[in-house]
């Protein structure tokens, strides 16, 4: 288990104070200095932490239950003096084809933000990049600004995760439609299961976003609603991109199914047609094999010879026939 890491941006408009701890005895002796504060934490683990932090900032005991319960859908919730938001954050396993997810929980505060990370991402990275110079017009504009960033970081990387499906998906098209890949069906409930756990997060996401934009309670300024507006143009249009991908792995299923079916048809077709070569053997011999006296070739002494050939000629017409209607060609349809 990773070491609980506690990162402090402390800043206004014309001074900034970064500072990390690694323990909360080491932020005891911290005092703020600026307008805004920005406290992030990577590692849920430490119990003792998890209280201090939500001892000092007021928070409610069912803010830190659902902090500390990292399976929650995204969701917002009105505590009066800060908001509780849970988004999911995704990223994509090229290796394994998984799109992975983890919790990020914020609280918004007048003059505080706090967000709560199982582990380092590196999502919030540009953010802390930007806070860092001095002209950054991040620092003059309020907690609700930051909040639009770091939700803005989390909802733009589901368009990577959905595209590096899409492209797996198609890959996986290809090679139904000219090869037979191995484990097929397992494959594409794999990408279903993928896309359905994206749509799970997209779907409240976009209601989180809808509710931040219909708040009355004065945290967001009109200027900070146009860009959560933007970003909630972001999330519909995952959804739909992930509606269009769940179309793509539907059509996989039937691509793969006739494939089955156009495979079996071939091989019944084979099969049918060394039968029907071996037909006129058959009927040679029962013709030969009846129980009369006079049978055409039957008192010669090389009779057995010319009906073979009889036999041989007629399996290789039967051959010919076939081969000019290409029955005999395994590719073809």
């Amino acid at each position: 288990m990773s070491k609980i890491n506690i990162t402090l941006f402390d800043y206004d408009e014309k001074e900034l104070e970064e500072v990390s701890f690694e323990s909360i005895e080491g932020s005891r002796g911290y005092h703020r200095q600026h307008r805004m504060l920005w406290l992030n934490v990577h590692g849920l683990h430490d119990t003792q932490v998890m209280q201090e932090i939500g001892r000092r900032f007021n928070l409610h005991p069912l803010v830190m239950e659902d902090i500390a319960n990292t399976e929650q859908r995204p969701k917002v919730d009105d505590y009066g003096d800060y908001l509780y938001i849970v988004l999911r954050a995704f990223k994509y396993d090229d290796a394994n084809s998984d799109a992975l997810s983890h919790q990020i929980s914020l609280v918004l505060g007048r003059d505080f933000v706090l967000s709560f990370q199982e582990e380092p991402t590196g999502l919030f990275e540009p953010i802390r990049q930007r806070l860092r110079k001095d002209n950054c017009v991040l620092r003059r504009l309020g907690s609700d600004a930051l909040v639009h960033n770091l939700i803005d970081a989390v909802v733009d990387p589901y368009f990577v995760v959905v595209e590096a499906i899409a492209d797996d998906v198609e890959q996986l098209e290809d090679l139904l439609i000219t090869d037979a890949p191995v484990n097929p069906l397992e494959r594409i409930n794999h990408f279903k299961r993928e896309t359905l756990e994206l749509r799970r997060a997209a779907w409240p996401t976009r209601e989180v976003l809808n509710s931040l934009l219909r708040h009355t309670g004065g945290f967001f300024t009109a200027e900070t609603q146009l860009y959560l507006r933007d970003v909630y143009d972001h999330s519909v249009h995952v959804i739909e991109h992930l509606d269009s991908l769940r179309d793509l792995i539907g059509d996989l299923l039937d691509i793969h199914l006739s494939a089955v079916s156009n495979r079996l048809n071939l091989e019944v077709r084979l099969l049918t047609v060394v039968t029907m070569l071996f037909a006129p053997a058959t009927l040679v011999t029962g013709f030969f094999g009846m129980n009369f006296e006079y049978l055409p070739l039957l008192k010669h002494s090389n009779g057995w010879i010319e009906a073979l050939a009889i036999m041989f000629a007629l399996a290789v017409g039967m051959g010919l026939v076939f081969w000019r209607k290409r029955w005999l060609d395994a590719k073809r349809a």
